[in-house]
């Protein structure tokens, strides 16, 4: 019979784990199946790694209460039936030491959101079914002014995480060519996540914009690069995903899991170690602690070097001189100071397109 509950020690605080026994991911031909208490178990053992990730930034869950099963699905605003959530505001009945910071939505409205300050905030989340860990690119005594860049490699039908990793090597000697120093890791699915600690003093905009700027940059230095938004644009590419620097738009943190088979993980690597990786399933839940306690957080000097947004910003001015401006955002968003007008390209182009329609696209 499986057990009622069962407890966990993070950093000298108990956690209780409600259905440990519970299994929480399948066995899969390379890996074991993991149960509920395993998945708190892995976020205590990559402790110091996960909270460099998390700490003092407001961080929505990404919860999946049942585990992970083909067939289910992650709930979205046009369909709210999936097995999975995403939890943006601290749930009812949290532990005392579950703190929280306020933030903004794009749509002006507010919430508390869970804010990491120790490890037993991740365990106690993780026993409530969170899965992965989405932080926003601020700390909480600043939410308005991102600290981190994000560039988020997106490998496209057609294209895979070779691909990803052969744009990820020239990102690296972009951003040498910026001033600029870049940590990688793997996504946990198909793509490379670059991060760059920015200094603290400019808007979600600004770091939007120097994302743009950046993925603009790349695809005039890689054939095999995209900033194109609408799907039908990209081709089989790498698609720079700008917006991940959006307000409200946040990525997989560092160390996290992933509801896909055999348990994933966003895992740090050096960028000559990510040249080399064939099969990023092989960071999973069963081999990164081990990974963790032999070669440590390999993001830990992240914090040593804040880097300036202003070459990337001088290139998006530059490039607005030339006639490119801004970029679609998001379709959930309202509409933004200086976006173009947010419709697919195919139905612009068609035979019926009028200027009543380029008003309501909010052109």
């Amino acid at each position: 019979m499986a057990s009622d509950a069962a407890e966990i020690e993070a950093d000298g605080r108990a956690v209780r784990v409600t259905s440990p026994d519970r299994v929480i991911y399948e066995a899969t031909p390379w890996s074991a199946e993991v149960t509920k208490l395993d998945v708190v178990a892995y976020y205590v053992s990559v402790g110091d790694g996960i909270m460099r990730a998390l700490r003092n930034r407001p961080t929505t869950l990404e919860r999946w209460p049942k585990g992970v099963r083909e067939g289910m699905t992650l709930s979205t605003r046009a369909d709210n039936r999936g097995d999975a959530f995403y939890q943006k505001r601290i749930p009812k009945g949290a532990p005392p030491y579950v703190e929280t910071a306020r933030i903004e939505f794009p749509s002006g409205r507010e919430a508390d959101e869970v804010c990491p300050t120790e490890l037993a905030t991740v365990a106690w989340a993780a026993q409530m079914g969170t899965l992965t860990f989405h932080p926003w690119p601020v700390r909480r005594d600043d939410t308005e002014h991102p600290d981190e860049l994000r560039i988020d490699l997106d490998p496209q039908p057609g294209t895979d995480f070779a691909d990803a990793v052969r744009v990820a090597g020239e990102a690296r000697a972009l951003l040498d060519d910026l001033g600029m120093v870049g940590f990688p890791k793997t996504s946990g699915n198909r793509g490379v996540h670059v991060y760059v600690r920015i200094e603290p003093r400019w808007s979600f905009t600004d770091v939007r914009h120097a994302a743009i700027a950046f993925g603009r940059e790349l695809e005039r230095r890689h054939e095999g690069v995209t900033t194109k938004w609408w799907k039908e644009e990209r081709g089989e590419r790498i698609f720079v995903d700008y917006n991940q620097n959006a307000r409200d738009r946040t990525i997989a943190s560092a160390y996290s899991l992933r509801p896909k088979p055999g348990a994933p993980v966003s895992t740090p690597v050096t960028w000559d170690e990510l040249a080399t990786v064939d099969d990023p399933k092989g960071f999973n839940l069963h081999t990164v602690p081990q990974r963790f306690a032999e070669l440590g957080d390999l993001h830990a000097p992240i914090d040593d070097t804040a880097c300036s947004l202003e070459p990337l910003l001088d290139l998006y001015a530059r490039d607005e001189e030339q006639g490119l401006g801004d970029m679609p955002y998001p379709p959930d968003y309202p509409k933004m100071p200086g976006e173009p007008p947010r419709v697919q390209p195919s139905r612009k182009n068609a035979a019926n397109w009028t200027d009543a329609d380029e008003d309501a696209a909010g052109g």
